[in-house]
């Protein structure tokens, strides 16, 4: 803690203002900037401005016009301009932290606008409007007998002004005397706009709702430690508005799912974290020990046996929206606790689950990013349906000259192949996990997409049912885009008698030292024998997804408070 601002809040305590109960808001800042300034929709125009002032900034120069009549307004560009020569410029409007903008401006001639002509279509007039809205105070620059700072909630920021006379001394010298950035403030005035067009509240009077304790990040433009932007999430959010985008996007992607999943006629449902038995998926356990039952429990690893017995019951379609938990490594993909939506419906097969991702993504993109286009990495991704299909063995031939017989019959072979492409401690692997390494280290990178992988080997596939013209294979997908896989599927296994031997192997697979082989699960097996219908399921990671739809390569960005190593 700060010593200063410690005594500061000593000095608010004595007049009992430390921590107010409760300050009424009539609007949240970004209500405000929403109502006020329209969207620009990157609109190319011809302006014609006086340069003012120049600074450099990371994206170029940072330019004040000025219109012969003295409206004012920014751009950006690249070229070093005159301070006090008038130019024309052409470039796309946009915002610059709140304020009407050219961006990408560059010299031209032609059939010009005035400033004056173009700010009234975006910058509204608030006409005084009488507001209360509270918020972070994020900078702060006192001029005298004039303060102006910024305030920020989860929705924006939007500048606040006081002046002297207007809050009166005593109030003035409060604020001079006890604020400080970080903190927490209500402020009740009217909306305004500065020579420079910004939105302001010329501040009546103020409170100071939350004393922040220590100093905020320096760098109000970003923390770059990645160290502190994970371990102190709230800082992040604060400092970083990437942060505070690529969260706001996650929440809405959640959103949209639940409700193309709830239009479509999916219930959804809760199923135990806390399990019996770890089945569902090829994975390690985390275990725990429950005092009252004298027994270990595992947390789940997937919902996908007990979402199969609500099909069993009669519930045709079911979904659940939740954690699954895996004791695995740490990577740019991986998380030890992480998101999924599982759906299960009768009476459909893998086939028709392919056609309803497709329209699935494509509500949810639409509705989240606004098109079926976008760009990771660099690189363009389509997700304008069909996507592409692939079956799992002509991947495998296509990279090695070696067809499914190889990979399913010549184990000796293909353990001393998976050596020699470099798949790690390959002399203690299982057949089926030699052939899973050997594909994700020579396809799956490569899989930009969005596409479909289908027709898996059986031996990869416990709960998947068998393939209706290869009994080698099964009847499953993979949806892989930018090297990622970011849901599987299959029809669903409903034959109890091939399930019991599929939990066989899996034991005997788990004796010869596989820590993920699936445990075998009785009780299933009896729901399937009193009869599950034909079922297709699914799994759809949602770290992964919104990985893509934000455009950041780790999954601990999308994570709110991703696990790390106690320091």
């Amino acid at each position: 803690m700060e010593s200063s601002r410690l005594e500061k809040l000593k000095e608010l305590a004595k007049g009992g203002q430390a921590y107010p109960y409760r300050f009424e808001i009539s609007t949240r800042i970004g209500d405000i900037r929403n109502k006020y300034e329209k969207s620009t929709e990157n609109r190319e125009v011809l302006l014609r401005g006086t340069v003012k002032r120049s600074s450099k900034i990371e994206e170029g120069y940072l330019l004040r016009l000025a219109s012969s009549k003295g409206v004012e307004m920014l751009a950006i560009t690249q070229q070093e301009l005159k301070v006090g020569q008038e130019y024309v410029l052409m470039g796309k409007l946009g915002r610059y932290e709140g304020k009407l903008c050219l961006y990408d401006a560059v010299l031209s001639e032609g059939q010009v606008l005035e400033i004056e002509d173009i700010k009234p279509l975006y910058d509204l007039d608030p006409n005084f409007e009488e507001v209360s809205i509270a918020g972070r105070l994020i900078t702060l620059r006192s001029m005298g007998k004039a303060i102006f700072g910024h305030l920020q909630d989860a929705t924006g920021r939007i500048q606040i002004y006081l002046k002297k006379d207007i809050v009166g001394e005593e109030s003035f010298k409060e604020f001079e005397e006890l604020v400080d950035t970080g903190d927490i403030l209500g402020v009740r005035g009217k909306l305004f706009r500065t020579n420079t067009g910004e939105l302001t509240v010329e501040v009546e009077s103020f409170q100071i709702l939350s004393k922040s304790l220590h100093p905020m990040p320096e760098k109000w433009h970003g923390i770059k430690d990645v160290e502190v932007r994970y371990r102190q999430r709230y800082l992040d959010l604060i400092a970083n508005e990437e942060a505070r985008r690529i969260f706001l996007l996650r929440s809405k992607v959640i959103k949209e799912l639940r409700n193309f999943l709830d239009k479509e006629g999916f219930l959804e449902v809760e199923t135990p974290i806390l399990q019996h038995i770890a089945s569902g998926a090829n994975a390690k356990p985390f275990i725990t020990y429950h005092n009252y039952l004298e027994q270990n429990l595992y947390l789940r690893i997937a919902p996908e046996l007990y979402l199969k017995r609500l099909i069993v019951g009669g519930f045709n379609r079911v979904y659940e929206l939740g954690k699954n938990f895996r004791n695995e490594g740490v990577d740019t993909t991986h998380n030890p606790e992480f998101t999924m939506v599982e759906f299960y419906t009768a009476y459909w097969d893998y086939k028709d689950l392919m056609d309803f991702t497709e329209r699935l993504l494509s509500h949810v993109l639409l509705s989240t990013v606004g098109s079926l286009k976008l760009t990771y990495g660099g690189r363009e991704l389509d997700f304008t349906p069909p996507y592409k299909r692939y079956r799992y063995f002509e991947l495998l031939e296509e990279k090695t000259g070696k067809n499914k017989d190889f990979f399913l019959r010549d184990l000796e072979g293909l353990r001393r192949f998976a050596k020699e492409i470099g798949v790690p401690k390959a002399e203690t692997l299982t057949h089926a996990k030699l052939i899973d390494k050997a594909f994700d280290l020579l396809v799956e990178d490569e899989l930009w997409g969005p596409c479909f992988v289908l027709d898996f080997p059986k031996i990869l596939s416990p709960l998947a049912k068998s393939h209706r013209e290869d009994p080698d294979l099964v009847e499953r997908f993979e949806l892989f885009v930018a090297g990622k896989e970011l849901a599987n599927a299959y029809t669903e296994l409903n034959d109890p008698f091939e399930q019991r031997e599929r939990f066989l192997q899996q034991l005997r697979e788990k004796e010869m030292g596989d820590e993920e082989a699936m445990q075998m699960d009785e009780d299933f097996i009896t729901a399937l024998e009193y009869g599950m219908p034909p079922t297709a399921g699914e799994g759809i990671g949602i770290d992964r997804l919104v990985m893509v739809l934000a455009d950041v390569d780790s999954i601990r960005e999308v994570i709110l408070f991703p696990a790390l190593r106690r320091v």
